[in-house]
């Protein structure tokens, strides 16, 4: 499998879970979504909030866009938080189907008043998945603590098995 495949299926897969995970909290009460949890973050909100910013930081590197964090800080609804994680996890998707094996391996260098690094993008791309795979797991904890038993099936196998029938039937 070469590295385009592997980032297209990553960023695909991880797209397909943010879409389970939106729908399925959706359907969960703002008593729940907001109830305080020990945890990373203190509510599942805050910690979908958390993955939404942290995608769009990640966004910004890998895409060379400007990112402001003011605009998605303080007081953002429910809807804006879900909005937000499903649109930038749309446009990863869009972004990486059109990038190139080289574009792939094409280092971005990030200077930032936390780190330096400078790693090629599909690594980001890869971090920037992994660490909303980390904040999931805690949500589906969090969940459990606050009554929400339900959490939908999202490992990758499970997608992988089944992706080209639900592609099918979503078109």
């Amino acid at each position: 499998m070469s590295l385009k495949t592997l980032i297209t299926h990553s960023a695909q897969y991880n797209n397909w879970v943010v879409n389970k995970y939106i729908d399925w909290l959706s359907t969960k009460s703002d008593e729940q979504l907001n109830q305080e949890v020990i945890s990373s973050f203190p509510t599942i909100l805050l910690t979908l909030h958390h993955i939404w910013q942290t995608q769009e930081y990640w966004w910004s590197h890998i895409s060379g866009t400007d990112f402001n964090f003011a605009e998605i800080s303080g007081a953002v609804s429910k809807e804006e938080i879900f909005a937000g994680i499903k649109n930038n996890s749309q446009k990863l998707v869009d972004y990486v189907e059109t990038l190139s094996e080289k574009d792939l391996t094409q280092n971005v260098k990030i200077d930032s008043p936390w780190f330096q690094c400078d790693f090629s993008k599909y690594e980001y791309i890869q971090h920037a998945i992994i660490h909303g795979t980390y904040h999931r797991g805690q949500i589906v904890t969090m969940g459990r603590n606050v009554g929400i038993t339900d959490a939908p099936m999202t490992d990758y196998n499970f997608w992988n098995i089944y992706k080209d029938a639900e592609i099918k039937s979503e078109a």
